[in-house]
């Protein structure tokens, strides 16, 4: 699944997605949302994935929502009420790109160098670990073109940030350098350059493609689900897999592979 706006491909278990529109500095357009939405949602499938690499090509990981896309988006109308409804549809359509980022049941990690921009921001919030180079920035910019961000930052970022930090991002649009995120914890690492978060990344990537798929994919859907729910909700939930789960090969594959001092080998998980 390559194209215009991104580009794809699957090695040894890991996916690689890279935003390919670097003339643009990777501004997201429609086809770019859908784009992002096909590839995630097509990926969260795939019993051949085991982790996803995110990274942008050229200048910037990205600068956000192309905002000629967005004037275009909306034109003037008669009805204000069927006007409100579908600017909520398109909204929603919008949303559910970054969702599928969440949701895929292998990790995310993104790579992240330059400018993490606006809806960047979003996508990156939305991926499960971060890798920085040392010039990467982030910035909520959206309150600089009149906009509520509503994308994911304010509901996922919450959860990677202290409140009040969030809120001084938000409401003032500043930019946030790398070694900031990192001692908040935004980002799990920093790294000199973009080559060498890059390759960061892909070395996270391939460490967890290398664990049982079945129990990194209970991991993450424990822990999403978990998110703003109450503790003995969370438990209960993560019983509840591991009842079904603990019988599979991959449990006496990983206990033959440790007592055997040996690498262990998962199958795939299905489709």
């Amino acid at each position: 699944m390559s194209g215009d706006r991104i580009q794809l491909r699957v090695e040894e278990g890991v996916a690689h997605v890279e935003l390919a529109r670097p003339d643009k500095l990777n501004a997201m357009d429609r086809d770019m949302f859908a784009a992002i939405g096909d590839a995630f949602r097509a990926l969260g499938r795939d019993p051949a994935v085991r982790a996803i690499l995110l990274s942008g090509q050229g200048k910037h990981f990205t600068a956000g929502l192309d905002l000629e896309y967005a004037s275009r988006q909306f034109p003037p109308s008669n009805d204000p009420g069927r006007a409100a409804e579908a600017r909520l549809r398109h909204i929603e359509w919008l949303q559910d790109a970054f969702s599928a980022v969440e949701a895929a049941r292998a990790p995310v990690i993104a790579a992240i160098h330059g400018g993490c921009i606006g809806a960047g921001v979003d996508l990156a919030s939305a991926c499960d670990l971060r890798v920085a180079s040392a010039d990467a920035f982030f910035q909520v910019a959206e309150v600089d073109v009149a906009i509520t961000a509503d994308l994911g930052t304010l509901q996922r970022l919450g959860y990677l940030l202290p409140h009040g930090v969030l809120r001084e991002l938000t409401f003032t649009g500043r930019r946030m350098a790398a070694d900031e995120a990192a001692r908040y914890g935004l980002v799990n690492r920093v790294e000199a350059d973009r080559e060498a978060a890059h390759a960061a990344a892909l070395d996270l990537a391939r460490n967890i493609a290398a664990k049982s798929p079945l129990a990194v994919a209970g991991a993450k859907r424990s822990l999403n689900h978990s998110r703003g729910r109450p503790v003995e909700e969370g438990l209960r939930d993560v019983a509840l897999w591991n009842a079904a789960a603990l019988v599979s090969a991959d449990l006496t594959e990983a206990v033959r592979a440790r007592l055997g001092k040996t690498e262990p080998s998962f199958g795939p998980l299905a489709d």
